[in-house]
């Protein structure tokens, strides 16, 4: 287990001390910290033993005072420095697992680490919780975490997960409400095994722990042409039923806790609900709410857009399936003289054409639709990348269909939940 710290903040104590990139922490105040958790709890102290190792080798120990609240400015490769505690399900509904061979390695890593899911939002199951971690997460008391339900049936969850242990759910939700630990909770909606009665039941269940439920999102199975198991895709009846089922329970519950996703509402063929619906947002990176966010600020974003460019334009968005249908609606409102704006519906080939997330579009499927269309300018949403790099979820990248396409510029817009980055570059053309 190594500390490495990635950045130092500038004037920082860090900075003061000489610390750069690429040093390792190898203790505070003689303990070897296990994680983010860890680090903060031990820096909070006013006398601190640093113990370092430099980059070039060379060992140092700082003794270093300072007021309680004072951080230290260290910033770090990862946020666990110990082992994540790995996933030991075998969901039927899991994507990492209905992927092909060939992709990069971090697609087919599965973790499932309360850690994890304090610090980056990550969803855990809380099937691999040993008793020494239940006491380490009742010490730290790290509110919200995410929790993975998708059925509070003993029998069905362990049938689901392909784990005996994920029938325990009730008494672990019991144990975070006894401890007072606030959870943002999911159910991936699978046909013929969580719905019907089955979500009715988990929902009532639920109302239970109205104490520390913050949110619950609900979204609908995603089946890749590569899943073994033969899962039936959320069609319209299905679709509906959830929707009025999360209505009735919020209003027993008198708050909206529960949300579908908007996947569920594009199903349903129903109207986004307004923003009063989605509350604090807190499930925007599961799918739920991202539309409203989106239409809200294209009404905002349309009344600024400028009336003519100076020389004739075109633009191409390709999107997933989803998206594409909010973006041609779009389309239909702007009225820029010169501007072609072009949203191309990006059929997902590689993963098969029930995957219409643009989060899952691959640079083969982005090289693909360019080929059969005339792109010069082409807008690419960041979600299809790898954080930080051009790389698609297949290994293209960015750059490899610039050197195919050389007269197609790539443009790569960043929050996918505005339309503020679009404004802006039709306003500069």
């Amino acid at each position: 287990m190594k500390i490495i710290i990635s950045d130092v903040q500038k004037d920082s104590i860090a900075d003061e001390l000489g610390l750069i990139s690429g040093d390792e922490i190898v203790s505070i105040n003689g303990s070897v910290p296990r994680d983010i958790i860890d680090y903060s709890f031990l820096v909070q102290d006013e006398e601190i033993e640093l113990y370092v190792r430099h980059k070039n080798g060379e060992e140092e120990i700082f003794e270093i005072e300072k007021d309680l609240e004072d951080d230290l400015g260290i910033s770090f490769e990862s946020a666990v420095f110990d082992r994540v505690k790995p996933c030991c399900n075998k969901c039927i509904f899991c994507f990492v697992d209905q992927q092909p061979k060939g992709l990069r390695p971090s697609l087919y890593v599965k973790d499932d680490d309360w850690r994890l899911s304090y610090l980056q939002g990550t969803y855990v199951t809380l099937t691999n919780m040993k008793e020494k971690d239940w006491q380490r997460l009742e010490q730290f008391h790290p509110s919200p975490i995410f929790v993975s339900i998708h059925t509070t049936n003993p029998a069905l969850r362990s049938k689901m997960l392909n784990n005996p242990n994920a029938k325990r759910i009730m008494d672990d939700l019991e144990r975070l409400k006894k401890s007072d630990i606030k959870i943002h909770a999911q159910i991936v909606l699978c046909p013929d095994y969580n719905d019907g009665d089955e979500f009715l039941r988990t929902l009532d269940d639920l109302k239970k722990f109205k104490k520390i439920l913050n949110s619950l999102a609900v979204v609908p199975v995603g089946v890749s042409k590569f899943r073994k198991e033969n899962l039936k895709t959320v069609d319209k009846k299905v679709a509906d039923f959830v929707i009025d089922s999360i209505d009735e329970f919020n209003k027993q519950m008198k708050k909206n806790i529960a949300m579908a996703s908007d996947e569920f509402f594009l199903i349903a063929k129903r109207e986004i609900p307004d923003k009063k619906y989605y509350g604090k947002f807190s499930q925007i990176e599961d799918g739920v709410g991202a539309i409203r966010l989106l239409v809200d600020d294209f009404k905002k974003c349309s009344k600024k857009l400028k009336k003519k460019l100076k020389s004739p334009k075109k633009l191409t968005l390709l999107t997933g399936s989803s998206a594409a249908k909010i973006f041609t609606e779009f389309k239909k409102e702007i009225n820029v003289e010169g501007l072609e704006f072009e949203v191309i519906d990006v059929k997902n080939n590689f993963f098969g054409d029930k995957i219409n997330v643009t989060g899952l579009v691959t640079g083969f499927d982005i090289e693909r639709a360019i080929k059969e269309n005339k792109v010069e300018n082409a807008i690419i949403p960041s979600v299809m990348l790898r954080e930080g790099t051009d790389e698609f979820l297949d290994g293209i990248k960015i750059s490899d269909l610039g050197k195919k396409f050389p007269k197609t510029d790539f443009i790569v817009i960043n929050d996918c939940y505005k339309f503020e980055e679009i404004l802006n570059i039709i306003n500069s053309l």
